[in-house]
Formats: structure tokens, C-alpha cells, sequence
């Protein structure tokens, strides 16, 4: 479990091909503090850590990726020096400072617009028809491991939404979204309650 509350940007220093990709990326983390076995966010993907090593503020993970990761998040996430959004799973006591995340990709978006507003950044995500029902003004989305706040959305006509994000300077300095452009993809995890009213409500309406 995770709340979207990114610790640290890591990189992608190498992969090799087995029965998954195996990955390793290099953070600025504690390796005392990565357990094996432990999961780990990256880029809203939850994953395992399977070795682990580096010194304090250069720590190293590897994870192995599955067929069925790699399918459904954004292309091009996996390649050797992409840069990661990281958040280690929640601890019992730790604060709630973003929404609860599962760390399940649902979709990729893609980033429509990007423009300044003020010292902030406004994004506008398209999601597919498949998403559009979960996406509510004011609800939560975990955007590429981020947790954010859906300030506006625009149904489409062909079932599709595009919605919009504020990205304070914060943000965008200690995450990857400030690096986000028109055309770029996005890993989208819908908020897991609207998820649930969701299913109540197709099954009320049967």
C-alpha cells in the first residue's frame, strides 16, 4: 500500500532479459533501509526488490518487471537511464499525506497539454473511454506514482475525458511530472473508492 507521496526520483542504470526483465535503478536511499522481499513503488508500479546494495544516499535495487507490467504501463518506462519516480510501501504509523494507492496500473494517459499558470504547471491528461467513469472533479488520481488532485474534467464524444492537473513547483521539482510535455505517456491509477462505488453501481443497475 502507498499514498502517492513520491520519496525520491531514481534511474534506471541497466537491464537484461530473462525469464522477466530485471531492472536495477540507482536512488538516493538508504540500502539499511530496502528490504528485500520489500515492495517498492516505481512510477506507480508496486514491484519486489530482489537484491539490494549501494552506500546511504547512493543506494541500488533491482526488481524484475513481468510481461504483464511491461504491457500495461507507459512505453518507453522501461529502457536503461529513464528516470523513476520511487516511494517505499506504507509503515504502520506513517502519515496519509497523499490517497490510498495500490500501485495496480489501469491505463496510460497521455499529456494533451502542458502549460505555466503562474509558478505552477497545468496539465491536461486524456484518459480513455474505459477510464472516464472513474475520474471525478476534485477526486484523487495517482499519476506516474504521484498523488494529485483532479481539479476540472471534459467529457469527449467518444466516451474519452481529458482532465486537468495543478503541478506546484514542489511537484515538479521532486518528481518527474515537471519534465512532462504534450505527447508524453503517463501510468494512471484511478482513486480504489471510485473504483468500488463503481462496481456497486453496475451491480445495482443489474
Amino acid at each position: 500500500m502507498f499514498t502517492g507521496i513520491v520519496t525520491a526520483i531514481g534511474t534506471i542504470t541497466s537491464t537484461r532479459e530473462g525469464g522477466d526483465l530485471r531492472a536495477r535503478i540507482s536512488a538516493p536511499l538508504d540500502p539499511a533501509r530496502i528490504e528485500i522481499g520489500a515492495s517498492i513503488a516505481c512510477s506507480g508500479v508496486c514491484l519486489t526488490v530482489v537484491e539490494r546494495g549501494g552506500a546511504k544516499g547512493d543506494a541500488w535495487f533491482d526488481v524484475d518487471v513481468s510481461g504483464e507490467t511491461l504491457s500495461r504501463t507507459r512505453p518507453g518506462m522501461w529502457q536503461q537511464d529513464s528516470r523513476i519516480n520511487i516511494e517505499p510501501s506504507l509503515r504502520l504509523g506513517d502519515e496519509l499525506g497523499g490517497h490510498i494507492v495500490t500501485g495496480h496500473v489501469d491505463a496510460i494517459g497521455e499529456v494533451i497539454a502542458s502549460e505555466p499558470v503562474g509558478d505552477s504547471w497545468r496539465l491536461v491528461i486524456r484518459a480513455k473511454a474505459e477510464m472516464a467513469p472513474f475520474i471525478a472533479e476534485k477526486g484523487s488520481i495517482t499519476l506516474d506514482g504521484v498523488s494529485l488532485t483532479v481539479n476540472e474534467v471534459n467529457d469527449r464524444s467518444d466516451g474519452a475525458c481529458d482532465f486537468v492537473l495543478n503541478i506546484i513547483p514542489h511537484t515538479a521539482s521532486v518528481t518527474t511530472l515537471g519534465a512532462l510535455g504534450e505527447g508524453d505517456r503517463v501510468n494512471l491509477e484511478i482513486d480504489v473508492l471510485a473504483r468500488y462505488l463503481r462496481r456497486m453501481q453496475t451491480l445495482a443497475a443489474n
